[in-house]
């Protein structure tokens, strides 16, 4: 099973936050022994992961028709709903779309 590519806001937010957590964490700690450094290092990449585990994906969407409803005062709810206007584009010679396929 592949593993799906990360978005480019998931890499954004998860760089940033490992650039911006190493600097805060090394600014507060005024840490200069190796071992503390590595684990700053260690924290901060751990903390980019997981902001750029939880930025929310983009997801694909549809667009819903919407249809005003009836304002003059002689429309009922029992009248049925208008039927979709088909649209034909003309190609050469005057066909149709539909007459091109077949």
């Amino acid at each position: 099973m592949a593993m799906p590519r990360p978005t480019v806001a998931q890499t954004a937010y998860g760089s940033l936050t490992v650039i911006l957590s190493t600097f805060a964490m090394l600014l507060l700690s005024q840490t200069t022994s190796a071992g503390w450094i590595a684990l700053v290092a260690v924290v901060a990449l751990a903390l980019g992961l997981l902001v750029a585990m939880t930025v929310p994906t983009a997801r694909s969407r549809t667009v819903a028709v919407h249809r005003p409803a009836a304002t003059t005062a002689t429309a009922t709810a029992a009248e049925p709903a208008p039927a979709p206007v088909a649209h034909h584009a003309a190609g050469p010679a005057g066909e149709t779309v539909g007459q091109r396929a077949a």
